[in-house]
Parts: C-alpha cells; sequence; structure tokens
C-alpha cells in the first residue's frame, strides 16, 4: 500500500475516515462528529491522497469501502481499540454544544483563559475546546470552528473579523523602572528591550517618538509573549505592554508603566473561521467573543452569515 513519507496522518483524519466507513455516508459522519460534509469529504481526499488510493466507492445514496479501504478500515478499528483500552486516556468530549476553538499561547493564556467561565456559561452552556498552537492551521481540514490570532490583516480562506486592536507602552519591572526613571524617549535605549515574535511593535514606538530603532546585540527576542512579559516582570529589559493582554499583570504590579507614551501596534486581533455556514454553538460562541471584545452586534453578525 502507497503513501507519502512527507507526513504523518492527524488523528482527525483517521476519525472522519473511521465514522464515514461506519456510517456509509460523509453527512451522517459529519453529523457525528459535528463537522461539515465538507471538511469530511476533504479529510477523506487528504487521506486517498496520502495512500494514493481510493478507500470510498462514491454513490447515489452514499459511500461504501473498497477493498483497500475495507483492509485499511480493519486496522483503524484495532488501532483505535488499543488506544481506548488505555484508562489514562483523555477522550475530548464531543457533542453539538462542544465548540473547538484554536489560538496562539499567549492570547490563550492571557486574554482567553481568564474570560473562559463567562465564555462558557453565559447565557447557555457551551463546552470550550481550546487547541493552544502557534500554527496557521487549516480550519476546515482540522475540525476546528473558530480561532483567535493576531495579525495584520485577513487569511485566504477564512472567515475573518477585527477584534480589537492594540495600543502599546513600555513596561518592565517596578525596580527597573525606578532606575529608567523618566524624560527623554531616548533614554529607553540604554537599557535591554525585549521583542516578542519581531521587532515591529518596538519600531512602530519608536518612529512615533521620531526616532529608528533596530534590534542591537544587547536586546532580547521571545517567541511567546508570555515569555515577553515574564523576563519584563525578573528585570531582564524593557517590553511593550499589549493591551487588554497585560490588563491582569499591570494590576498585580507585577510590570508597570517604564513611559506613559502609548502608540497603535501593526498588529490586531481577528476572529476567524472556516469557509460555509457554522455551526449553531460556533455562532454562539462567536457573539459571546465579539462581546468579550466590544464589538458591535452588526459587525459579528456580518462575520457569522458571510459565505466567503
Amino acid at each position: 500500500m502507497y503513501h507519502s513519507s512527507e507526513q504523518m496522518l492527524p488523528l482527525e483524519t483517521l476519525r472522519a475516515f473511521d465514522a464515514a466507513a461506519r456510517t456509509g455516508s460523509f453527512s451522517a459522519a459529519a453529523e457525528k462528529l459535528n463537522l461539515t460534509h465538507g471538511a469530511v469529504s476533504r479529510q477523506i481526499a487528504k487521506l486517498e491522497d496520502w495512500l494514493g488510493l481510493k478507500v470510498f466507492d462514491r454513490g447515489a445514496r452514499g459511500v461504501s469501502l473498497t477493498i483497500e479501504g475495507t483492509r485499511l478500515h480493519l486496522r483503524t478499528t484495532e488501532a483505535f481499540a488499543l488506544i481506548a483500552s488505555n484508562s489514562d486516556r483523555w477522550v475530548e468530549q464531543r457533542g453539538t454544544a462542544v465548540v473547538r476553538l484554536a489560538s496562539i499561547p499567549s492570547v490563550s493564556g492571557l486574554w482567553l483563559m481568564p474570560r473562559m467561565a463567562a465564555l462558557e456559561n453565559n447565557p447557555s452552556k457551551l463546552r470550550i475546546v481550546l487547541d493552544v498552537d502557534n500554527r496557521q492551521a487549516d480550519l476546515a481540514d482540522e475540525g476546528i470552528d473558530l480561532s483567535v490570532r493576531c495579525g495584520r490583516g485577513r487569511i485566504p480562506g477564512r472567515i475573518s473579523v477585527q477584534l480589537f486592536e492594540e495600543y502599546v507602552f513600555p513596561v518592565a519591572s517596578p525596580e527597573l523602572a525606578k532606575e529608567i526613571g523618566r524624560g527623554d524617549p531616548a533614554r529607553l535605549l540604554k537599557f535591554p528591550l525585549i521583542n516578542d515574535s519581531d521587532a515591529s511593535a518596538w519600531r512602530a514606538w519608536f518612529a512615533a517618538q521620531d526616532m529608528d530603532y533596530r534590534p542591537r546585540p544587547q536586546d532580547r527576542r521571545f517567541e511567546d509573549y508570555n515569555l515577553v512579559l515574564d523576563a519584563a516582570a525578573h528585570g531582564l529589559g524593557i517590553a511593550l505592554a499589549r493591551p487588554p493582554m497585560t490588563v491582569d499583570q499591570l494590576k498585580s504590579g507585577r510590570i508597570v508603566a517604564a513611559d506613559e507614551r502609548s502608540v497603535l501596534s501593526p498588529i490586531s486581533y481577528w476572529l476567524d473561521r472556516p469557509l460555509g455556514r457554522p455551526r449553531a454553538a460556533a455562532s454562539d460562541l462567536a457573539r459571546r467573543i465579539a462581546s468579550q471584545a466590544g464589538l458591535s452586534a452588526e459587525k459579528i453578525e456580518d462575520f457569522i452569515v458571510a459565505e466567503g
């Protein structure tokens, strides 16, 4: 049986195959897995491309396994049974009120987590399965209903709406902030500056002060913004606060403003979803996220009904 050696298939692909094999229908499999028909169809296409052969014969009344598909289903059934026999295995909840939400670690920990109880419980109960990943995943193929991300604009192949922007300003540990003092913005360059994935926010802040900034050897860079804040709190340099993600950190006094001047960041926050019509639970969660972000009801309804 031929297959590509480029990558291993994700578990979601085999789940879609198993559900379609058991139900004899992509539509029934989609309903069982709380996915769209298109998402299941794409997963099966991915599987067949990876194997280099057909696993289903398509008919007017559904699908049936080919000989190769039957052999594969026997193997996947055994594999799923073996996985299920492990009593310590975490079983992900599934159901009509379960919504898969993807985001990066910093947004997940600093913005979503403090709001999770409100997002799940008001006004009716939802269950959010949070996928924390730095990748820009294919939402439809991976069965993800919604994504909250940082970025500079829309991503092709998704429905997107801007949740909010951020006005950044320098922060440091209380001890370092005292040493920095007040005065001309150039004084900040006497200390290490802490960047996250790129230097665009610091460049924007200094540009607003009619200054040019380029990262220097003494400056630091951390890919994840949680680490940026940790480094600032431990006195390793000056970071940029990114409200509203830093509200709790500032309230606690772990970090304090090192300069009061703020500028609009080139990065903003976006809510994405796959093309097509979202499930009712995903639409409900989108409205709750929009409410937490201060987004108007009109904009979120346009996001929900858009076809792409």
